[in-house]
C-alpha cells in the first residue's frame, strides 16, 4: 500500500492544544465494528459500551523528564532527548544538534552532580551516551530534565500531570500513551463495578511509536524497537476473560502492539518481556484484541495504520471525516474514539 493512502486534511485549529477541563469530559465517537454506525458521545460514556465479562488492558507506563539540556565542554549548548535505557546507566538518545554531538564527547548539566559521555552511534542516526552521576538517577533527572510535550503542542504552561495516566506507575516513556489520559480513578472504579477486568501492561513508549513512516511503500517501513512487559497476572486476566467469552479492549496503541507481540495464533497470552518491533498496518489478522480505545492521529503515521487494520481502511476515514466536520480535538491532548 503507498503511504499516502494515509493522508489526510486536519485544519491546524483542531490540533488540541490543551486536555479537556476534565479527563471524562472529552468526546469520544464511536466507531462499530458491526455496522457503519458513528455516534458522537462523551468520553466517560465509554463504560455504555463495555460488558461484564470484558477486560479492559492498560498501560501504566509513566513518563520520564526525558530532555535534558547541557553543554559540550568547549560551551557549545546541546540538547539530550533519552529514547531507551540500553543497560544500567547507558541509554540510547537524541541529540541536538546531532552533527556536533560526537562520540568521546562529555555533556555537563546545570546540577554537576551528573554528566554523560557520548559513547556511540546508532544506525538510526542517534547517539549511545552513560551517564555518570553522584546520587539518585530519578532525583536528578527531575533536577535536569523537562518532560517532553509532542512538538505540535506549543506554549502549553499548564499542569504536566495532566500528560501522565492516572494510573501511571513504571518511568520510563518519553511520551505519554495518550488514549489512557481520558480515564479517571472514578470511571476505573465504575468500569470495575460493572464487571469489567482491568488490566496493565507496560511497554515504555519510545522513538518506535512516533517516527515517521516516510517509505512510499508502508510495507517497507521499519518500526524501532521498544521495551515491553507482562505480567502472570495480566496474562491470566487476559486468558480468563477470553475463556469465558469476553471480550479484549486494548487502550491505545501501545497496549494493542504489547497484547499482539505476546499472544499466540490461538490469542492466549504468557508472561513476558522484551523488545518489540511489532508493525500492524492492515493485511494484519489481529490474534487477541477485539476493541480499541484510543485518539486521533497523524496522518501518515504507523498509528493510523494500526487503527486502520482493526476497522478497515475505509471505515476509519469515515470516521475521521466525520470528526473534521463534527470539530473534534485532535492527537496527544485531543478526543477519542472506541472501535468496538
Amino acid at each position: 500500500m503507498k503511504l499516502e493512502e494515509f493522508n489526510y486534511d486536519l485544519p491546524p485549529e483542531l490540533i488540541a492544544q490543551r486536555p479537556a477541563d476534565r479527563r471524562d469530559m472529552s468526546r469520544l465517537l464511536h466507531v462499530s465494528l458491526e455496522s457503519d454506525a458513528l455516534e458522537d458521545r462523551v468520553f466517560s460514556d465509554v463504560i455504555d459500551y463495555l460488558r461484564e465479562g470484558d477486560v479492559l488492558v492498560l498501560n501504566e507506563t509513566k513518563v520520564i523528564p526525558a530532555r535534558i539540556f547541557g553543554h559540550k565542554e568547549t560551551g557549545a549548548k546541546v540538547e539530550l532527548f533519552l529514547l531507551n535505557r540500553v543497560e544500567g546507566d547507558t541509554w540510547e538518545i537524541l541529540a541536538r544538534p546531532g552533527k556536533k554531538v560526537r562520540v568521546g564527547d562529555v555533556i555537563r548539566f546545570p546540577v554537576p552532580e551528573i554528566t554523560a559521555e557520548i559513547v556511540a552511534k546508532t544506525e538510526s542516526g542517534g547517539r549511545i551516551a552513560r551517564f555518570v552521576y553522584d546520587g539518585i538517577w530519578e532525583e536528578l533527572l527531575d533536577r535536569v530534565g523537562t518532560v517532553p510535550l509532542p512538538p505540535y503542542i506549543k506554549d502549553y504552561d499548564g499542569d504536566l500531570s495532566r500528560y501522565q495516566t492516572v494510573y501511571a506507575a513504571l518511568p520510563g516513556s518519553v511520551a505519554a500513551p495518550t488514549a489512557g489520559l481520558h480515564f479517571t480513578e472514578e470511571l476505573l472504579a465504575r468500569i470495575a463495578a460493572k464487571g469489567v477486568a482491568i488490566a496493565k501492561v507496560n511497554l515504555k513508549v519510545g522513538l518506535g511509536t512516533f517516527r515517521p513512516v516516510e517509505a512510499e511503500n508502508i510495507e517497507d517501513h521499519k518500526m524501532h524497537k521498544e521495551y515491553y512487559e507482562v505480567s502472570a497476572e495480566a496474562a491470566a486476566a487476559v486468558n480468563a476473560a477470553k475463556a469465558k467469552g469476553g471480550r479484549v479492549i486494548a487502550v491505545g496503541t501501545t497496549s494493542t502492539r504489547t497484547l499482539e507481540t505476546v499472544a499466540d495464533e490461538e490469542g492466549c497470552l504468557k508472561a513476558a518481556s522484551g523488545w518489540t518491533d511489532s508493525y500492524i498496518y492492515p493485511g494484519y489478522r489481529y490474534k487477541i484484541v477485539d476493541g480499541l480505545i484510543t485518539n486521533f492521529h497523524l496522518p501518515k503515521s504507523s498509528l493510523l495504520m494500526l487503527v486502520s487494520a482493526l476497522a478497515g481502511k475505509e471505515k476509519i476515514f469515515r470516521a475521521y471525516g466525520h470528526a473534521v466536520k463534527e470539530r473534534y480535538r485532535f492527537f496527544s491532548f485531543g478526543d477519542a474514539m472506541i472501535i468496538i
